[in-house]
């Protein structure tokens, strides 16, 4: 047998680090191992799914409709569910205990497909109007909470010490509070509207993402990787921004999606009240609060945004779980 010899071999070394790293992982990334986690969970696929129709009703169901959302038809008041084509099957065709009010108030050349409310607006349009009311409202309060959740956190965990006690002691007094108390006074100050409101979701949202990310923080500093970011003198800054945040995006993923079904819920509770948004504006809260008054007369005024929000606060915690197991490292065998 031959000798081998050094110069009989040749290094092979790509000059870019970007593609060596791509190489040596050019199979998975922490990104496609979760998203293929993530589609074997058919709960969350249906949250997803549900939350895409959803999404996509909110933007073209007020446009297919013949009717506008904020128009009162007087001679249209509490008319019931009335859909072409189902009609003819003996379901949403109009008639509500034994009689048919598009006939009476002779408006039987006109569908409504959730019907109208005691004022004469079409709920079909008030219904999608309202839920992109409240996710515009929800969506915004989370964004502003998620940024200083975040910054925060990373800190109250990065520097430790007297600044973590600081930090930490003005988040207790603040959480000590209840949140629907903070956030009911601070709409009572303030005029009600959907300014009011997101600002209202501002004050204590952003404390349980500021723990989390904390904690994340606090558990990945005393890591070898930080530690030799701090050799090379790295600044605080970028080992924060550069190594830690990076690594505890997962987390901060999963808790946004959790975030915003609770945003949804505080902003459908102070429309129920009063002490959300003042007509001709809708949100589902507004929604279930007017079909309130009408439910034992006309339910159908009440079932429909009840529905779309049920649909909504299940199908966001069905992704938020879904995306906690995907992200968690211990289910990489699923």
């Amino acid at each position: 047998m031959s000798e081998l010899k050094k110069e009989q071999f040749e290094h092979v070394m790509l000059q870019d680090y970007a593609q060596q790293e791509m190489v040596a992982n050019a199979d998975s990334t922490m990104f496609k191992d979760a998203w293929r986690r993530f589609t074997k969970n058919r709960g969350a696929l249906v949250g997803l799914i549900v939350i895409s129709i959803i999404l996509i009703l909110t933007i073209i169901g007020p446009m297919i409709s013949p009717h506008v959302y904020n128009v009162m038809v007087k001679t249209h008041t509490s008319l019931p569910p009335r859909i072409p084509f189902l009609e003819n099957f003996g379901i949403f065709n109009g008639t509500i205990n034994g009689s048919n009010p598009y006939v009476t108030k002779k408006a039987t050349d006109v569908y409504y497909w959730f019907g109208t409310d005691t004022l004469g607006r079409d709920l079909w349009d008030r219904v999608w109007m309202g839920t992109r009311v409240s996710f515009y409202i929800a969506v915004v309060a989370v964004g502003i909470d998620v940024f200083i959740g975040i910054s925060y956190g990373l800190i109250s965990g990065y520097f430790g010490g007297k600044v973590d006690l600081v930090m930490q002691r003005f988040i207790e007094i603040l959480s000590g509070i209840p949140n629907l108390v903070v956030v009911t006074l601070f709409v009572l100050v303030l005029k009600p509207g959907m300014t009011s409101i997101i600002l209202a979701l501002m004050i204590t949202g952003w404390i349980s993402m500021s723990r989390v990310v904390r904690s994340q923080v606090m558990k990945l500093k005393e890591h070898e990787f930080i530690l030799a970011a701090r050799t090379l003198g790295a600044s605080s800054f970028s080992i924060i921004l550069k190594e830690l945040l990076p690594n505890i995006l997962g987390q901060i993923i999963v808790m946004t999606m959790f975030s915003i079904p609770n945003a949804i819920f505080y902003e459908s509770f102070l429309s129920f009240v009063g002490l959300g948004l003042k007509p001709p504006l809708a949100s589902l809260g507004v929604l279930i609060s007017d079909g309130y008054r009408s439910m034992i007369t006309n339910p159908y005024m009440v079932i429909f945004p009840v529905i779309v929000l049920s649909c909504l606060m299940l199908s966001f915690n069905l992704i938020a779980d879904g995306l906690r197991d995907a992200f968690d490292p211990k289910m990489k065998g699923f």
